[in-house]
């Protein structure tokens, strides 16, 4: 089995982090534990009835109505101001982030969370954005078309991605914009979060705990010997994140921050 990993925080561009989190969970399928797999098939597979044309269409008219004008300002951070499309690109995200994980993003309670979400989202991505600029990082044109090959490759090929891209109402050139963002944003991570070290005791309680998480089942990890560099990478990560995350607080606690919506 792998390890699961953690997924980097403020990953620009709502397809982008779509594509991510569906491939997050084509991994975690293939990781579900072999007894998981034969009570399924135990069990009658019923395929859940699929929405009709009128039921679609009504959730999708309730997801636009959370949209706001494209010309809306609906933030300014450090003087600079943010508009409704970049609002909507990123609600359309989280919306549909919300439907993977089987929740409703229409219902009131769920709106003003993904409104909240949303504008947090925008704000943290453009104070990272600005600081990146500062530091004059870029992301070459060979770095963005990898990273859109990645992406293509991983929604099932050129025709699939166009059909992603029509869904999410983006264009080939906006994906490579915000992909390009996504790549500015990690080099940023890497320079102000750099990871520290791992132990040695680290790595030995994170597979201690795998152990433990695994037993009673049919779940067999490999020795600690085949798994201690994948723990280690995903250590390292966890550790980054919780410092860029720390950064990140800092940049809006020193940023002169107004929200409009």
């Amino acid at each position: 089995m792998k390890f699961k990993k953690i997924v980097l925080p403020f990953v620009a561009g709502a397809l982008a982090l779509s594509l991510a989190a569906c491939n997050d969970e084509d991994k975690a399928t293939k990781e579900e534990t072999p007894k998981q797999e034969t009570a399924s098939k135990d069990a009658k597979q019923e395929t859940p009835k699929a929405p009709s044309k009128e039921e679609l269409a009504e959730m999708q008219a309730k997801l636009d109505e959370q949209q706001v004008d494209k010309s809306k300002i609906v933030a300014i951070v450090n003087d600079e101001e943010l508009k409704g499309d970049q609002y909507n690109q990123a609600l359309m995200s989280i919306q549909g982030q919300m439907q993977q994980m089987g929740q409703d993003p229409t219902s009131k309670e769920a709106s003003e969370q993904i409104k909240t979400q949303t504008l947090d989202t925008l704000v943290n991505q453009t104070l990272i954005r600005q600081k990146a600029d500062e530091a004059k990082l870029t992301a070459t044109e060979e770095e963005i078309n990898k990273e859109y090959t990645t992406y293509e490759e991983q929604v099932g090929g050129e025709e699939a991605m166009a059909k992603a891209l029509e869904a999410q109402k983006m264009d080939k050139e906006t994906l490579k914009e915000q992909i390009a963002d996504s790549i500015v944003f990690g080099k940023y991570q890497d320079k102000v979060a750099p990871a520290k070290e791992v132990t040695d005791e680290e790595i030995q309680a994170y597979y201690d705990q795998a152990v433990a998480q695994a037993e009673g089942t049919e779940q067999k990890l490999p020795p600690l010997e085949e798994a201690s560099e994948e723990i280690k990478g995903i250590l390292e990560q966890q550790q980054q994140q919780e410092l860029f995350a720390a950064h990140v607080e800092k940049l809006k606690a020193d940023a002169k921050i107004e929200l409009k919506i």
